[in-house]
């Protein structure tokens, strides 16, 4: 379950249990990209990002690798929270 915050149309909000998505709409009409800013720690986040793409009618993009996120392929986000736990430590 999560909940979605659209009080500013310019910079939303997704909270879910253990993860949040800023999502950084801008100001321009009609919206050109909305970039997803994924904070959290488990991988319960992926299946909304790629449920938020499809019904945008685009792929998601990660900006860490530079590649294309497919739900079928390895992806960047267990190096990132590799990366954020060593960090934290």
């Amino acid at each position: 379950m999560s909940e979605v915050d659209l009080t500013d149309p310019n910079w939303g909000e997704v909270l879910g249990p253990t993860w949040v998505i800023d999502l950084g709409i801008g100001e321009n009409d009609p919206v050109e990209s909305v970039m997803l800013h994924v904070r959290g720690g488990e991988d319960d986040v992926l299946p909304l990002i790629f449920r938020i793409s499809q019904a945008l009618g685009c792929r998601p993009f990660d900006c860490s690798t530079g590649d294309l996120l497919t739900e079928d392929a390895p992806n960047s986000w267990p190096a990132f929270q590799t990366f954020r736990d060593r960090a934290i430590d």
